[in-house]
């Protein structure tokens, strides 16, 4: 099982467990296990709070991007899912159904430790390559595609390459559904650069999980297809819920190191208007 998610369940179950928590991940504790709690230590004796900080922010920020979609949209997709718990945290709508797409082995681990939990929505886990024909076993789970949908890529898009993002999104774009909602995090390619994000990015390639892309225009990534998207810094939510290192930075001031969260709703199609030729 990969170790990031084994490490993002130990920074919720760290959060979960303040007083001035942003979030509550009852679950988190447990998903993470030895290990998790392990790997968090080892990276804040590495780099300190700004391991988590990002963690934090972008999982409050996401629960409630994902509850406000899906107040019109039913079907939620979490690419890349593992260890998250929002199928059993997140008060969701009635008739809402989640499928969780990961590897297998994570899947199977998942359903193990929450096997006596019941989720708050109807669950559909998906053990599958990304690498793989995910959106047809998808579809075979029970996924229509002509329904507006709900979509959900955590931290995942730093550890691909720029060839498999824009698969991904092209992936995503051919299932949904107009009026469907996709929610991505990207990390900004000034960040990537920036000295002070050295050692984390050492630790993370010496961990076998080393970040390969970052754009600081994260809005191209769906420009040309239809879908209409609203990007925010990530230090604008951090700072205003006290989870942040370092003041907003105005958004014209550039090589700036951000984070970038971004919110993009798929257009209706614009009707094909066709003149009429005079006599």
């Amino acid at each position: 099982m990969a170790d990031t998610a084994l490490l993002v369940a130990a920074i919720r179950a760290r959060e979960s467990a303040r007083e001035d928590r942003l979030f509550t991940d009852p679950f988190a504790d447990k998903l993470a296990g030895e290990t998790g709690h392990r790997i968090l230590e080892a990276a804040l004796a590495t780099s300190g709070e700004r391991t988590t900080m990002q963690i934090v922010v972008r999982t409050r920020f996401w629960d409630d991007a994902l509850q406000h979609a899906a107040s019109s949209c039913r079907q939620v997709v979490l690419v890349a899912a593992g260890m998250d718990a929002r199928a059993y945290r997140l008060n969701w709508p009635a008739g809402t159904g989640v499928f969780e797409l990961d590897q297998p082995a994570v899947i199977a681990a998942k359903n193990a430790l929450l096997a006596d939990t019941t989720p708050s929505c109807t669950r559909v886990p998906i053990g599958v390559d990304l690498a793989d024909d995910w959106p047809a076993v998808l579809r075979a789970a029970g996924f229509d595609a002509t329904a507006p949908s709900v979509w959900l890529t955590e931290g995942l898009l730093q550890y691909l390459d720029e060839e498999a993002v824009h698969r991904l999104f092209e992936r995503i774009d051919a299932l949904a559904a107009p009026e469907s909602v996709l929610c991505y995090d990207v990390v900004g390619k000034s960040l990537l650069e920036a000295p002070f994000m050295a050692e984390l990015l050492k630790s993370m390639a010496a961990n076998g999980a080393p970040w390969l892309f970052g754009t600081d225009d994260p809005a191209e990534l769906l420009r040309d297809r239809g879908w209409s998207a609203d990007v925010t810094d990530i230090a604008e939510p951090g700072n205003r819920w006290n989870r942040w290192y370092a003041p907003v930075t105005p958004a014209d001031v550039p090589d700036t190191p951000r984070g970038y969260f971004v919110v993009a709703k798929k257009r209706l199609a614009e009707p094909v208007v066709i003149e009429q030729k005079s006599e």
